[in-house]
C-alpha cells in the first residue's frame, strides 16, 4: 500500500517541530501498518477551518493519478477544521481510492468508527469555533484596556512592559509635524518609515 502524509499547523506562533512530530508519528504509524510513504504535504501556517491551502489543494488534486492509496495526518483535525469539508474531500478521494487515516487517533473500520470520526471533526470544528470566540473576546478587552494586541506599532508609539501604548518621545514630534502639515494641505509622506 502507498501513502502520503498530510501535516499542518495553523499559526505563524507554531514551530517547524510541530510539523517535525506529525511527521515522525506518521511515518512510525505507516512503518507499523505497512504502508510505504511515496510522498509528504505540508502546509505551514495554514488554518484547517478553510480549504484555501495550497499543499492540501495539491495532495487532493494528485489523488486522481491513482499514485497513492491512504493519505496519514497526526490527527483528522490536521485534514480540517470543518465538517463539511472534511466530508467533501474525503468524498472526492474516495473516488480516487484514497483513504484518511489518522495515526494518533484509533478510528475501527465498522459502524462504530463512522460514529466516532463524526463526533472527533465535530469536536474539531467546536473547538475551532471556542477558540476564535475566546481570542476575539480577549482582544475586545485588551483594546478597552489600550493594551496590545500585536502586529505592527503604531508610528509614535512604543509598547512598555505590561503591554500598553506609551507615547514614543522620539517619534511622536515627527508625527505630531506629519498631522500638522497634513492638515495644512501638504500630501502625505510615500514612505512611512521614519
Amino acid at each position: 500500500m502507498r501513502g502520503v502524509i498530510y501535516a499542518r499547523y495553523s499559526s505563524d506562533n507554531q514551530r517547524e517541530e510541530s510539523i517535525e512530530g506529525q511527521i515522525r508519528e506518521n511515518t512510525a504509524y505507516a512503518q507499523k501498518n505497512g504502508i510505504d510513504i511515496v510522498g509528504t504535504y505540508i502546509d505551514r501556517a495554514y488554518s484547517a477551518k478553510t480549504d484555501n491551502r495550497p499543499e492540501f489543494q495539491r495532495m487532493i488534486k494528485d489523488s486522481a493519478k491513482k499514485g497513492f492509496d491512504v493519505v496519514i495526518v497526526w490527527k483528522l483535525d490536521r485534514f480540517s477544521r470543518n465538517r463539511y469539508d472534511s466530508a467533501r474531500y474525503k468524498a472526492m478521494l474516495r473516488k480516487n481510492d484514497v483513504k484518511v487515516v489518522s495515526a494518533t487517533e484509533s478510528i475501527s473500520e465498522g459502524a462504530e468508527g463512522i460514529i466516532l470520526e463524526s463526533v472527533l471533526e465535530g469536536m474539531a470544528e467546536y473547538y475551532s469555533a471556542d477558540l476564535a470566540e475566546k481570542v476575539s473576546r480577549g482582544m475586545t478587552e485588551n483594546a478597552l484596556k489600550a493594551r496590545f494586541n500585536g502586529g505592527q506599532i503604531p508610528l509614535g508609539f512604543v509598547i512598555d512592559d505590561e503591554h500598553h501604548y506609551q507615547v514614543d518621545p522620539e517619534k511622536a514630534p515627527l508625527v505630531i509635524e506629519i498631522f500638522r502639515r497634513y492638515a495644512g494641505g501638504s500630501p502625505l509622506p510615500i514612505s512611512s518609515k521614519i
